[in-house]
């Protein structure tokens, strides 16, 4: 307790510039510490964006290459209704 009071008291006699200057070695020491998993944090979450993107895309992609083999589909089939079988009926 005698070294908490003490610490107080010393941090009360500091300037504004001192404190300042304490902080910030505080938070550079704290960021010193959590480097490690702050990386390995911003690795996960943009390969989880990555992942995402490249998804969306593939989607996308397929998507695009279904609907023009349906529109193939679709005329083909239109000309084998116009040349359809002749007989009687409608020739």
């Amino acid at each position: 307790m005698a070294e908490k009071a003490a610490e107080g008291s010393a941090e009360a006699s500091l300037t504004a510039a001192e404190r300042q200057l304490l902080r910030r070695r505080q938070e550079l020491d704290y960021w010193k510490k959590n480097a490690a998993r702050l990386r390995s944090r911003n690795l996960l979450t943009g390969l989880g964006i990555g992942a995402f993107v490249v998804g969306m895309f593939s989607y996308t992609i397929l998507s695009v290459k279904q609907e023009r083999i349906m529109e193939e589909l679709d005329d083909e089939a239109k000309i084998h209704i116009i040349r359809g079988p002749r007989t009687g009926a409608n020739s």
